[in-house]
């Protein structure tokens, strides 16, 4: 099945309903079709189609959705990118896919102008909530309405969409994801997580791989989904009152920001069963404390862009272990090997890798990283890991951020598993530095919690209780936040080289 056929099978199974929620809109599944339908015909008419690439720049909106449905309508491939870029970042996205078009909003105009600068030819832009000039036509205005019948030569096999990573180790790479990929993915995952229709919170941006596999369960389930242009604590909770929200999908940053919220209690929260978490790690002592606070339970579920982007998760039919990312999801098998690529027991941490619908066959335009992660049928995650004897998988870090102290493997998440539970830590990442003496030095980057007078020594002493003496920080550092990308995801590359300039080039 394709993209499009989602919104098409979605009306035929569950006729008319009300799908999007934004602000004081509404938009049924009728008049989302009819809007995609619509602009799929103006591309068309603007000489876009098959594998033509169409960038979309924009915080989430409806527009975001129908214009993700209407290109693929078009036989074009989606380009999603994240509004909050740097013009430079943009730039090198949009030279290495050699988009046709750009689709933002008048917020993000001038970065995207600016990433313009330079390049050979100038694509189309469009703009939701502007009228149209010279260098910018109006989305509405793209719209050609009319009944004409498009053609449809794109097959499951086809790319839909090409999804450009974080570049946290140099310049982003595209992630290619097909048809097949990303309808299997969610699929698979509504059947895993056992989704009910109902209606469910927008608050992952849609152009993260994350949201957009949340917004394709939702036609698949005949959910609605309230959208959110942006995570706001108090109308998250105002939306579950409202709607009566049973479930939703969310990162670590945002359960944070809920269990922290002051005025939480003002809300009636009492339907509100589940929250899946995912694209960072969930410290253990959040889920529980959210947990105990809401009464709901927090699916931790792992996954990446390379993979559509769930391996794992949780579920409401079989047993929570905090720590644990879960079990595969119907269609994905994983491994975990040595670095002779030799299969592990139960228990031994190791690389894990991925096999399945949902795995990308590459990275667009770059053979060498991509037969460097695809062997065998198999993505080489880059995350290091272990099962239990139950299939359960758990996340040990990244294998880039993995600290060797001394000639002793340190995985990061261990100590900030430790320092997320102390009482007056707001929380914390861990990142190597260089030391002449040890190769590696662990450094403990810290969020106090409001008016803690927690000192360095204290919080050393705490672990030094805790964990064994090669694990514990040689340093903390105090910081009023942690970097994160549009995600949510801690950027320790930034913290690293935060880490070295406070303690080596202080």
């Amino acid at each position: 099945m394709k993209l499009k056929d989602l919104l098409e099978t979605n009306i035929a199974e569950f006729g008319e309903y009300p799908l999007l929620f934004f602000k004081e809109k509404t938009y049924t599944n009728m008049e989302t079709k009819k809007y995609a339908d619509q602009f799929a015909r103006g591309l068309r008419k603007h000489g876009i189609g098959k594998e033509d690439r169409v960038m979309v720049c924009m915080p989430n909106c409806p527009e975001v959705l129908f214009a993700y449905q209407g290109i693929t309508r078009a036989g074009a491939i989606i380009v999603p990118v994240m509004f909050t870029l740097h013009p430079k970042e943009l730039h090198y996205i949009i030279l290495n896919s050699g988009v046709k078009a750009i689709i933002t909003t008048s917020y993000v105009l001038q970065n995207v102008e600016k990433s313009l600068e330079g390049l050979p030819e100038r694509p189309a832009i469009i703009v939701i909530d502007q009228p149209s000039t010279d260098h910018a036509i109006n989305f509405y205005d793209v719209m050609v309405q009319n009944d004409d019948i498009l053609d449809d030569d794109v097959s499951a096999e086809d790319t839909a969409v090409i999804l450009y990573t974080s570049g946290t180790t140099g310049n982003p790479k595209g992630v290619l994801l097909t048809h097949k990929n990303l309808f299997s993915n969610a699929k698979n995952s509504a059947q895993h997580n056992e989704t009910e229709r109902g209606t469910t919170l927008g608050v992952l941006p849609l152009a993260h791989v994350y949201g957009l596999t949340v917004s394709n369960i939702c036609f698949i389930t005949g959910s609605a989904i309230v959208v959110f242009s942006s995570f706001d604590v108090k109308e998250v909770f105002k939306a579950i009152e409202t709607y009566q929200v049973r479930s939703f999908s969310a990162v670590p940053a945002m359960i944070h920001a809920m269990l922290s919220y002051p005025n939480a209690d003002n809300y009636d929260s009492s339907s509100l069963e589940s929250i899946g978490s995912g694209s960072a790690p969930l410290p253990v002592a959040l889920l529980h404390a959210f947990e105990q606070k809401f009464a709901a339970k927090v699916l931790e579920g792992y996954g990446l862009s390379e993979a559509a982007p769930v391996v794992t998760a949780h579920s409401k039919r079989i047993e929570i272990k905090p720590g644990s990312v879960g079990i595969p999801i119907p269609g994905v098998e994983i491994r975990i090997v040595n670095d002779n690529g030799e299969e592990v027991p139960p228990g031994v941490v190791g690389e894990l890798l991925v096999r399945g619908e949902n795995v990308t066959p590459g990275y667009y335009q770059n053979l060498e990283e991509s037969s460097r992660v695809l062997k065998d049928s198999w993505l080489y995650t880059g995350d290091m890991g272990r099962v239990d004897d139950e299939g359960y998988l758990y996340i040990v870090d990244r294998k880039k951020d993995l600290i060797i102290r001394g000639g002793f493997n340190v995985y990061p998440r261990d100590v900030e598993e430790v320092l997320n539970a102390h009482e007056q830590v707001f929380e914390a990442a861990v990142v190597g530095i260089p030391d002449e003496r040890m190769g590696e030095e662990m450094v403990a980057c810290v969020v106090k919690k409001p008016g803690s007078a927690v000192e360095e020594e204290e919080l050393i002493r705490y672990c030094q209780d805790h964990l064994a003496k090669n694990k514990t920080p040689r340093r903390v550092v105090f910081l009023e936040s942690l970097p994160r990308n549009g995600v949510g995801k801690i950027l320790k590359t930034h913290l690293r080289r935060s880490a070295i300039e406070i303690v080596i080039n202080p």
